[in-house]
């Protein structure tokens, strides 16, 4: 492999793959000889998937904001710890001799509490000894309930723009993606293209409300024909409703409450998103007694029990009265005000934002031919202020993604926030400044 293209190769790859390609090239599929051999030792290739995946856009952005100090309103994690009585409860139980493995669903208070939650916020009647799995955070959660009714050769219905791991999710389960687009500006799901996608092979639809990238909460009307096709289908539906609690003036109503549609949904929940203490990884599902069941085998398969310190204050956590909730929403919606009107103040357009962390801006006005991709790298390196291009959502195999779209997440505080306009105001007047 010559210099220049093996250069090419760990630029565009990185260093362990251009080695795997390498190997290939020269005919070595394992271990290079060592001294005193004349065979190499013939080593099998790993999986040819995972192999192939890239470098997230997440970590690629991580990266350059740590390179350039910049701000990072790339990952949606709040800058704050979270609620202070919630962690001491967390604190206490390391120490009150409860440090062995849990109950394989969970601790009964934890189980008991996601009942009670159901039952405060929608009427929901759910038995916790049997109907809700507590899992390691809601991306386990998500595996798991893909793990309890996908199959290879089945096909699951997505929306896009889609958090990044529901596409590999399916494909190490050997099933296939159809994904139905969202119509920007107003995020407007495209009735015709979703029936077309439901065939005699759908298995499931995996509904994300409120949505991460788009922040979109999806209406009563809308999960109406989504409830109808999966009636009309037979079709299972995987419920990522993290940021359940993170709605602005408009109500979260979870697809399980709709005629028909409890004994088809899997529910998923996460104390991170609704305690702001994402790096604990504690998710539950609340699940029909047949699927839940099914859930918990996947998860006794993935990691078998989530620290029970963490279970016993997140019990605590879903116990508070509902002025800590309203308060949650409040602060996060007066931060996305003051991102998304920054942000119109700088002659950005933003797409609706009713729910989750995040708040699109379209950047046609300031792109000067460049792409998504390469206006976030230019924030980054100009601005000192990371976000995501809203391509990296879009399934890379399928159609052109929008190329003009980049997200911001605004779960930080105020200050930090309008630091980050001050810094976006200086290099964009920068850029249009006369030379």
């Amino acid at each position: 492999m010559p210099g220049d293209e093996a250069r090419a190769v760990i630029v565009e790859h990185g260093a362990g793959r251009a080695l795997f390609l390498f190997r290939r090239h020269i005919g070595c599929n394992g271990n290079f000889p060592v001294s005193g051999k004349t065979k190499p030792d013939i080593m099998k290739t790993p999986n040819s998937y995972l192999s192939s995946l890239p470098t997230t856009i997440f970590t690629i952005m991580s990266q350059l904001a740590a390179r350039h100090d910049a701000i990072n309103l790339g990952q949606g994690f709040p800058d704050t710890e979270g609620p202070a009585d919630i962690i001491e409860v967390a604190a206490a139980a390391l120490k009150d001799h409860r440090n062995q493995y849990a109950p394989l669903t969970g601790l009964p208070e934890l189980r008991e509490a996601v009942a009670a939650s159901n039952r405060r916020f929608y009427g929901l009647e759910i038995d916790p000894g049997t109907e809700v799995v507590v899992t390691s955070g809601a991306t386990e959660a998500l595996a798991a309930c893909l793990m309890a009714v996908v199959e290879p050769g089945d096909e699951v219905v997505l929306i896009e723009p889609l958090y990044d791991t529901y596409l590999p999710a399916l494909k190490l389960l050997g099933a296939t993606a159809r994904c139905v687009r969202l119509q920007p500006p107003h995020w407007s799901l495209p009735e015709e293209e979703l029936r077309a996608a439901f065939g005699p092979k759908t298995k499931a639809l995996l509904l994300n409300s409120p949505m991460n990238p788009a922040g979109k909460v999806f209406s009563r009307a809308e999960l109406e024909l989504i409830a109808g096709l999966l009636r009309e289908h037979d079709v299972y539906a995987v419920c990522d409703e993290v940021y359940e609690h993170l709605t602005f003036h408009v109500k979260h109503i979870p697809l399980m409450t709709l005629p028909g549609m409890r004994e088809r949904c899997m529910r998923i929940g996460s104390a991170g998103k609704s305690f702001s203490l994402t790096g604990w990884k504690v998710g539950y599902v609340t699940a029909p007694a047949p699927l839940a069941s099914l859930v918990a085998k996947a998860h006794q398969i993935l990691v078998f029990a989530t620290a029970p310190n963490l279970q016993r204050a997140v019990a605590y956590g879903l116990n508070k009265d509902d002025a800590y909730y309203v308060a949650l929403s409040g602060a996060m919606e007066r931060q996305r005000d003051l991102l998304r009107d920054g942000l119109h103040r700088l002659g950005f357009a933003t797409l609706p934002a009713d729910g989750s962390y995040f708040v699109v801006a379209d950047i046609s006005r300031h792109a000067q031919g460049r792409t998504d991709v390469e206006f976030a790298r230019w924030l980054v390196e100009h601005a000192g202020v990371a976000t995501i291009p809203v391509s990296a959502f879009y399934d890379p195999e399928g159609p052109e993604p929008p190329r003009s779209l980049i997200r911001f997440a605004f779960c930080k505080q105020p200050a930090l926030l309008q630091e980050a306009l001050n810094r976006l105001e200086k290099a964009l007047s920068k850029e249009s400044a006369p030379s």
